[in-house]
């Protein structure tokens, strides 16, 4: 469909199709594997907070760094909270907000598909690979 045959977008909606589209930035975001992994975690917990070092624990692999520009990302886009206990050193609690609650369940589908062909993908690339190799 060229963009002179595509539909305008409907109210605030946007158009994945629009190189100048913000939806375009905000799937990059909400669509990496840390993203997904965090609002899992936030919404298991929910209502309850997560420390950030439990967030961690529980995220094998990620670093301190990506962790944290995750979850500033996730904040600043009104989809996690943020609450710093005076202590010292300070507590900083996260929590899924009502707008970060509505994107579990896409993605938990989105991450059961991936369970669900893992192996069939693996394959496609091992077959992949094997062609590029005898070419």
């Amino acid at each position: 469909m060229t963009s002179s045959t595509r539909r305008p977008p409907h109210g605030n909606r946007g158009d994945l199709f629009d190189p100048q589209c913000p939806t375009r930035r905000l799937l990059d975001r909400i669509g990496t594997k840390w993203t997904s992994m965090t609002i899992k975690v936030l919404a298991e917990a929910s209502p309850q907070e997560v420390r950030f070092a439990e967030l961690q624990r529980r995220m094998a692999g990620v670093s301190q760094k990506m962790l944290s520009v995750t979850l500033q990302g996730l904040a600043r886009d009104g989809l996690v909270s943020r609450r710093v206990e005076a202590s010292v050193p300070p507590r900083v609690y996260y929590g899924l907000t009502p707008l970060g609650a509505t994107l579990e369940e896409p993605l938990a589908r989105l991450r059961e598909w991936a369970e669900e062909h893992m192996a069939e993908v693996d394959r496609a690339n091992q077959r992949s690979q094997e062609r590029t190799a005898d070419d």
